[in-house]
């Protein structure tokens, strides 16, 4: 397979915004069971007893079994979001008579197929998938997953936790929840003088429902509901790190994770504007508004027109609009600092939810997202990024301190600023495997490395698609002993708080904000697993001055790549501003 389709290959898996790993998706469409009857009556959860029926607060669900791990898909949290409830907090779920088939895949939420065209899924999309060893055991952590694609793409298979839930004795709980500009969208016609509903972050409230319900019926599936791990990954991350600061996630979980996450809030008047442009396009395409401009304006107003308007687009018309934002914020804004359920004040709260915090990333987080860039496009397509002595050493440029920056904002710098706010133990690493050329070979070495996603074949030891793509690379000793580390830390951390046990280098909680210990690095050769504890700490600044000596490059790449393919992301602030880069806002 050439080195170009192998790559594509692998980016349309990743969805760029990390929609990565995931089985078939596109088939997702579970009907609920013909014969189960909406009650109008609650239940109480039951205690679990090992086998594949299970009784939620809700009514009885069947399962299925694959292997030692009992899985049910697909049940709902909430009601479904749609006509009146589209743009409203979660509803509880309807109670049933009879038993749910969660046998099928679940539906996932709408979403744009990119990069293919078309949209897929179904606004009936608040429901969960779970998974839990085939034993009698009960009290078990539970782990909660939030998948990422920029919340705006992604379903809860992108985690593939069969084994997982086995190897760390655990309960596993995957989410799906709405997405895009259903998720998403701070309109002021959307308003209903209820605060939740009224800060535009809908995903956040459906996340939160989530938990709600995982703590009424955990113990059904033998969870422990006082023992409640958040996770997630890119977006989903970034969601957990929202979580810490959130008023409205006070008590309803005990530790977190977050894989390639890092600190981003948007500011709620601008996210407005960015909306109401992007929609705008809409209403001129339906002949309410002649212009963009004047669609804009209306749009900004609070009128029971607008608000018809927006209730009656179908949602096919609204996920397509914005297209793949490509880790900046500009162009999807989500996380809306409103006050009530992300902090105006953001990351700078003195107030967090304090629980012990896993704070994950790759050494090289950047590297599809600076290959796949307009930038490169021609190279990548043209097979050139190896061959070429220029290209490759400009794509390694963006590659090298993309990852640096990316990688400070996904750990190191969160912990340094919530370092003496933050009431708990924060835990930092680092997945430094996939770069050595003589582990996984020069290609993977050398354009792909330790991807953003780069976690999930050790947490989960399942084929994931960077597994397919270079099976070779995993095929050895090393990846083996990494995985069975890297799942025992987890594991320890799920259950306890604390990542360390007898017979593992010690992994040290963060001391001080401005020296050692930093990172907990992952590693492996093709024999063992390498892991040891960093004590060398890195900053912003350190890594934009050794920008400006590096000399591998021209000054005019260098000066096209700072603006055009580093610019505007999650990580990019300090840089753009010590560049002189332009804003991508609407101004």
């Amino acid at each position: 397979m050439n080195i170009n389709r192998k790559f594509t290959r692998v980016f349309v898996a990743l969805s760029l915004l990390a929609s990565v790993f995931t089985t078939s998706i596109v088939e997702c469409q579970a009907q609920k069971n013909p014969n189960v009857i909406i009650s109008n009556h609650a239940q109480t959860a039951q205690g679990y007893v090992q086998g594949l029926v299970q009784s939620t607060k809700y009514g009885k669900v069947q399962g299925l079994q694959e292997g030692q791990t009992l899985i049910w898909k697909g049940i709902s949290y909430a009601k479904a979001p749609v006509g009146e409830l589209r743009w409203k907090a979660p509803q509880d779920p309807e109670v049933w008579d009879g038993i749910f088939d969660a046998t099928k895949n679940a539906k996932v939420a709408t979403q744009s197929k990119f990069p293919a065209p078309g949209t897929m899924g179904s606004d009936d999309c608040l429901n969960l998938d779970i998974y839990r060893p085939d034993t009698n055991q009960k009290n078990l952590p539970v782990l909660v997953y939030v998948h990422g694609g920029n919340n705006q793409t992604g379903t809860s298979t992108e985690l593939m936790p069969n084994k997982l839930a086995v190897n760390a004795n655990c309960v596993v709980v995957s989410i799906n929840y709405r997405l895009d500009l259903l998720g998403f969208n701070n309109l002021p016609a959307l308003k209903t003088g209820n605060p939740l509903e009224d800060s535009g972050n809908y995903a956040l409230l459906d996340m939160a429902k989530s938990l709600d319900w995982i703590k009424q019926n955990a113990v059904a599936f033998g969870g422990n509901p006082e023992n409640i791990t958040v996770s997630g990954f890119s977006a989903g991350g970034r969601d957990v790190m929202a979580m810490l600061i959130s008023p409205i996630f006070k008590d309803k979980f005990q530790k977190a994770i977050s894989f390639s996450g890092g600190m981003t809030v948007a500011d709620s008047a601008d996210s407005t504007k960015v909306i109401a442009k992007a929609i705008a396009k809409l209403v001129v395409q339906d002949k309410v508004k002649e212009t963009e401009v004047a669609a804009y304006e209306w749009l900004l107003q609070n009128t029971p027109e607008v608000k018809a308007y927006l209730y009656n687009l179908p949602t096919e018309r609204l996920v397509n609009l914005i297209g793949n934002a490509d880790i900046r914020m500009s162009a999807f804004p989500h996380l809306y600092a409103d006050g009530v359920v992300v902090p105006k004040e953001g990351f700078a709260t003195p107030k967090y939810n304090n629980v012990p915090l896993i704070m994950l990333t790759g050494s090289t987080e950047f590297s599809f997202f600076a290959m796949y860039s307009p930038y490169f496009v021609a190279a990548q397509q043209q097979k050139t990024l190896l061959s070429d002595p220029k290209m490759h050493n400009e794509v390694s440029f963006a590659i090298k301190y993309g990852s640096k920056l990316y990688g400070l904002f996904n750990a190191e710098e969160s912990a340094t600023k919530m370092f003496g706010k933050y009431k708990a133990p924060i835990y930092t690493c680092d997945i430094d495997w996939g770069t050595d050329e003589t582990v996984v070979g020069k290609e993977m070495a050398e354009l792909i490395g330790s991807h953003h996603g780069i976690f999930l074949p050790f947490l989960t030891d399942e084929n994931t698609q960077i597994r397919k793509m270079f099976p070779e690379a995993f095929n050895n000793q090393g990846v083996q002993d990494l995985t069975v580390k890297f799942q025992k830390y987890i594991s320890n951390f799920l259950w306890s708080g604390n990542p360390n046990s007898d017979g593992l280098v010690k992994w040290e909680a963060w001391k001080n904000a401005n020296k050692g210990p930093s990172q907990f690095v992952f590693n492996a050769d093709k024999d063992k697993a390498i892991v040891k504890m960093s004590y060398e700490r890195v900053s912003y600044t350190d890594v934009l001055k050794e920008m400006e000596g590096d000399q591998t490059i021209t000054l005019e790449a260098k000066d096209k790549i700072i603006k055009e393919v580093l610019n505007g992301r999650w990580f990019s602030s300090q840089l753009d501003q010590h560049f002189g880069n332009s804003s991508l806002w609407i101004q």
